[in-house]
């Protein structure tokens, strides 16, 4: 049997032609090359031969009702064994070391499920899998399986088998049997089944999912029962009993179903209760035995060599490939595994958003006040800033005290119930993706529409607070000390450096774009530290807890259980936004990624500190009013950035297709043309509730 050759001609073994491959079929060659046989068996099934010898007449042909060619060529194989019973006999015996030596439990029962409950376990586990070599040199069918079928298409041409073409592959197993053993496949169907209710029962009456599930749902103690209609069932089958055999299938059905809806209320309870990726994932895995549970009962109730059992073999098989491609994608595992993280994420982000938005004058006027309380702290910062570069620090430290400080002041923003408009737009956008699950009729457009109109306006409101304030109020100061002093706290040299860094014609838009990424990051911080606060219950830890009602009492106790979970977002995405904005430069530096950060408001009052230190020569000088120049620029990247990563992560997270983006995009050039001034200042009057 030559397959020993050389890795560069692996590929060329795709092009074997027929005659070839069946003359290397040898049952006596030793296991991993009996194996490898098999692997170049389907790879040629899936390529076409180069070369046509007398057992390769036209594989690839075209043939009634489209066939896949692999199918097609299936045919082939099978008319050519029929016509050379000398092939044939190689093959079946060739099949036969295989039954005698591979475990088809490994495959019914483990493949495709992870050997922990662990979702980091199955990552590495996949990882592993993608990045090292497997071996055909193991009588595990799953590992072997993987090597077997190794293309997702493989799932498309075994489903579209038909009859005949089943009804032939079972020969050449069936003859390939054990003497004495023309139903072994029983047995490991059996064996299956048992492992596979055990390990549902196991995680069912875990700790873990059982106090998240439905009490109404575990009324009747599915999993608990479970197991031993399982252990019936088999007992049955093993006895020949199909009366009773039956009888069990269909109570056992019953309790599949009713664990699945058990396991199904342990999403409802997250929801309502913070999102767990290891509990999903269990959940999912869960999920995922029960269904190759259904498919091995199918298989076990089927009547011997009939047309059913052949089609339940197909429906397993196909299945089977279909998890072998979607174990070997890492994406896939984190993509399902995190989407209604996303989603709660967003939710979260969503109830917080609504805050941001403002619908009539008052609430207008009331974000202009809290965005100049806002941009009166953003002067304090912009000074504590130059002194932190005065004082020399290394890059680390500069970039930590640089953080601390801009955590400081938006902690502070947060704390006095103001705001900074570049906060804004990573909340208010998954609100926004909200209302896009009802954009179904021209009104509900419409609506969109008037929300994405509110929106705009709260943005202007937030910037033209911040802007008013911070420019006037860091000038001030810098023309204050001036004459009181002689000297401003920012000096002219720092100033110089302001307008060569935060002039448009540098990289300030990349930098500002940028930007607009650790704001939307801030939020995902944000999001993910509310519901990790709400799933680990730290409000009624807080409320309850024997040790701090002893140290705080009752009372305040109470108050900082309420205050801490409605504030634990806001501070989060202060603090990290904060750090974010300090020390990610310094570590794009480290690795040679000269990052910096262009705030729209920071960048303002350090405009206004820099003509502060020059006086009217800075009006005279081209730098300065492309530094003017590039401010909008910068605001409208702070914010576009962020609403836009936030947007498109929340509406993906409800699985929002936007199938009337044109006919949205059309309303909003519609209320451009005919009311441009809603988009910029407030009705007088707060729109009617359409409820």
């Amino acid at each position: 049997m030559r397959l020993d050759l050389p890795f560069r001609r692996v590929r060329a073994q795709r092009r074997w032609d027929l005659t070839a491959l069946l003359n290397a079929a040898d049952p006596k060659a030793s296991q991993p090359e009996r194996h490898l046989w098999l692997v170049r068996l389907l790879e040629w099934l899936r390529h076409a031969p180069s070369a046509t010898g007398p057992a390769d007449a036209d594989p690839a042909a075209p043939s009634v009702n489209g066939s896949p060619m692999p199918l097609r060529r299936l045919r082939h194989l099978l008319g050519v064994l029929d016509r050379h019973p000398e092939h044939e006999e190689r093959i079946v015996g060739l099949l036969r070391a295989f039954r005698r030596e591979i475990d088809v439990r490994a495959l019914l029962a483990d493949f495709g499920f992870a050997p922990t409950s662990a979702l980091f376990s199955e990552l590495k586990e996949r990882l592993r899998a993608h990045l090292l070599p497997g071996t055909p040199a193991t009588s595990d069918l799953a590992e072997l399986f993987g090597l077997l079928f190794t293309d997702a298409a493989d799932a498309d041409w075994l489903a579209a088998m038909d009859e005949a073409t089943l009804a032939s592959v079972g020969r050449l197993f069936r003859l390939a049997a054990p003497e004495g053993q023309p139903e072994g496949w029983r047995e490991p169907v059996i064996a299956s089944m048992m492992s596979l209710a055990a390990q549902i029962s196991a995680a069912g009456g875990g700790t873990a999912l059982r106090r998240r599930m439905s009490p109404e749902r575990l009324a009747a103690q599915p999993f608990r029962q479970l197991l031993r209609s399982t252990e019936r069932l088999c007992a049955a089958a093993e006895a020949g009993d199909a009366a009773a055999q039956l009888h069990e299938a269909q109570f056992l059905r019953l309790l599949l179903d009713a664990c699945r809806q058990a396991a199904a209320s342990v999403r409802e309870h997250l929801q309502e209760h913070g999102i767990s990726v290891e509990l999903l994932f269990q959940v999912d895995q869960l999920h995922a035995r029960a269904r190759r549970m259904e498919a091995l009962l199918g298989l076990l109730l089927a009547p011997g060599q009939s047309p059913e059992l052949r089609r339940e073999v197909q429906h397993l098989l196909a299945g089977l490939v279909q998890v072998a491609a979607e174990r070997r994608s890492v994406r896939a595992l984190l993509a399902r595994q995190y989407s209604m993280l996303a989603r709660e994420i967003a939710e979260r982000s969503a109830e917080t958003g609504e805050h941001y938005i403002t619908r009539d004058r008052g609430e207008w006027l009331v974000m202009l006040r809290k965005a100049c309380g806002g941009g009166a702290v953003i002067a304090g910062t912009t000074f504590v800033k130059f002194f932190v570069v005065a004082l020399g620090l290394s890059a680390f430290w500069g970039g930590f005290w640089a953080g601390v400080n801009y955590a400081a002041s938006f902690v502070l923003v947060h704390l006095m119930h103001w705001t900074v408009a570049t906060k804004q737009p990573a909340m208010t956008a998954p609100a926004m993706a909200a209302k896009l699950g009802d954009v179904t009729d021209d009104a509900a457009i419409e609506g969109f529409v008037d929300e994405a109109a509110h929106l705009i306006r709260s943005q202007t409101a937030g910037i033209v607070g911040n802007l008013m304030v911070v420019f006037p109020l860091v000038l001030g100061v810098q023309l204050l000390c001036g004459l009181l002093f002689g000297g401003t706290p920012v000096d002219r040299q720092e100033a110089l450096y302001v307008l060569h860094s935060v002039t448009l014609l540098g990289p300030t838009l990349f930098f500002a774009a940028f930007t607009g990424v650790l704001l939307f990051a801030s939020s995902l911080v944000a999001g993910w530290a509310e519901n990790w606060f709400v799933l680990r219950r730290l409000d009624s830890a807080l409320r309850w807890n024997p040790r701090i009602l002893g140290a705080l009492g009752a009372r305040r106790a109470a108050h900082w259980s309420v205050w801490w979970r409605d504030n634990i977002s806001g501070i989060a995405a202060n603090v990290s936004l904060g750090f974010m904005l300090g020390i990610v430069p310094v570590v794009g530096t480290f690795f040679g990624l000269p990052v910096e950060v262009r705030h729209v408001t920071l960048s303002t009052g350090q405009i206004g500190a820099a003509l502060g230190a020059l006086g009217l020569e800075a009006l005279r000088m081209p730098d300065f009013w492309w530094c003017v120049a590039a401010i909008p620029l910068t605001g409208a990247l702070n914010l576009g950035v962020s609403f836009w990563l936030a947007f498109s992560v929340a509406a993906r997270s409800r699985n929002v297709r936007v199938t009337d983006r044109s006919r949205i995009g059309a309303a909003l050039r519609r209320r451009l043309r005919s009311n441009f001034a809603s988009f910029l200042l407030p009705p007088r009057q707060p729109p009617a509730d359409p409820g």
